[in-house]
């Protein structure tokens, strides 16, 4: 009875302890309307690493989102059906990008593994999740919180999904933007040349 009374009493400490604890402050969203805060970094497609920042998309709407981990369960849902789906955002212009805190060796092998077609931004000091509103999203765990962006083609923020569902979030986006029938292009055909 000690032993249950002590192990109740040190459950209740641990979890006051969680409760009460400092909470890291999170910056707010990035409203509709506002220009998205600028960025450099570092972006892995594939094997590959190279510089990158949010102007080099000028003229083209930009899919951003932010994801806690590499290869979890909710995260890779939510890669795979941007995958599934990449060929109708291609076709109606859209870019995508994956930011979380993930190492570049995280990243490729992510990417490799279930074959993204999208690059991931390298975000180790959370200077992209800052200025969206997303670092620190599972405190306890120092993760960035699941949130998306649409940025439009002169840089501001066209949208916001702050509450995402990772299996159905990128079907969500292209039924938004009207994308959804963006049938992927048939690939070229070579002409068969005449039988004599």
């Amino acid at each position: 009875m000690k032993l249950l009374t002590f192990a109740l009493i040190v459950l209740v400490v641990a979890v006051g302890a969680i409760a009460l604890r400092p909470r890291i402050a999170r910056a707010d969203l990035v409203k509709v309307g506002q220009l998205a805060p600028p960025f450099s970094a570092q972006m892995v497609a594939g094997d590959q690493q190279t510089p990158v920042s949010l102007s080099d998309f000028h003229g083209r709407k930009v899919i951003l989102y932010f994801y806690p981990k590499d290869d979890t369960p909710g995260c890779t849902k939510e890669a795979c059906a941007f995958r599934d789906g990449y060929a109708r955002f291609q076709n109606a212009g859209l870019v995508v990008l994956g930011c979380s805190i993930d190492s570049a060796d995280s990243h490729k092998e992510f990417i490799r593994k279930y074959s993204l077609p999208f690059s991931l931004l390298l975000d180790p000091d959370r200077k992209i999740a800052s200025a969206y509103g997303a670092a620190n999203g599972i405190p306890i765990l120092g993760l960035d919180r699941r949130v998306t962006y649409v940025i439009d083609e002169n840089g501001k923020v066209l949208k916001v999904y702050p509450n995402v569902d990772p299996a159905t979030h990128a079907i969500e986006i292209l039924n938004d933007l009207g994308a959804a029938d963006a049938t992927p292009a048939a690939p070229e055909q070579t002409p068969t040349p005449a039988a004599d």
